[in-house]
């Protein structure tokens, strides 16, 4: 039987392709939440109902696994719309993203949909940013321990993600830092740019006015919305 918050998870995806009709530019997220919405879409639509690019070859696969189908990025892409997760949602919503190491890909895509729709259980809702999950980097491997030091050094701790022993590389061959402030992070766009102002830093996992709206989906299939002031309509 699926816990609770797996089905606040689908809940929330079930919201979330609410939005999507036939037609539409799609740009899919990473994550659990995110394949959530990958697995409704796959369940509801058409393999041809909807032009697709994925943020990870993980999303990727699992698109195709279930006969959506998906294309790399164009030079002149726009999306209508981003079905995505997050690690937290801040009151202003903004998030801390790339708990899957794919917040490069996710950021760029972000950055080119009309309406970014996250999708969230009500675990990832915080006050600040960093009161529940680390900020992620993704660095430069040449640069990684000059960059670990110099975040310390600024009073985070930090922590040079692995797995199984070996150093977790992302899709675009980068590693991730992740940092855990010292404090909650009460200006994320400060925060934000200066971090990715360090050289080596490739992104960073703070995502500030990208999200349109944020669907929190409860186990008993309720989904609340929050709507950041000024974001389209769909």
């Amino acid at each position: 039987m699926p816990d609770d918050r797996l089905l606040a998870k689908q809940a929330a995806a079930r919201r979330g392709i609410s939005f999507v009709r036939p037609g539409m530019r799609l740009a899919l997220g990473t994550g659990s939440t995110a394949a959530e919405a990958v697995r409704a879409l796959a369940t509801q639509f058409p393999r041809d109902a909807f032009d697709c690019v994925a943020s990870s070859r993980a999303t990727e696969q699992l698109a195709r696994s279930l006969g959506l189908a998906v294309r790399p990025l164009r030079e002149d892409d726009r999306f209508d719309l981003m079905l995505d997760g997050a690690d937290e949602v801040a009151p202003t919503l903004a998030l801390t993203k790339g708990g899957g190491g794919a917040l490069l890909r996710e950021k760029l895509l972000a950055g080119l949909s009309r309406e970014v729709v996250i999708l969230v259980d009500p675990t990832k809702l915080v006050v600040h940013l960093g009161d529940r999950c680390p900020i992620p980097l993704e660095v430069v491997p040449f640069a990684r321990e000059v960059l670990a030091r110099r975040f310390a050094d600024e009073g985070y701790a930090v922590l040079h993600r692995t797995v199984d022993g070996r150093p977790f590389v992302t899709d675009n061959g980068n590693e991730i830092l992740d940092l855990r402030p010292r404090r909650p992070i009460e200006a994320p766009a400060r925060a934000e740019a200066d971090l990715a102002a360090a050289t080596g830093v490739v992104e960073t996992g703070i995502f500030v006015d990208l999200a349109s709206r944020v669907l929190i989906g409860h186990a008993d299939g309720r989904v609340d919305e929050r709507r950041r002031t000024g974001a389209p309509t769909a």
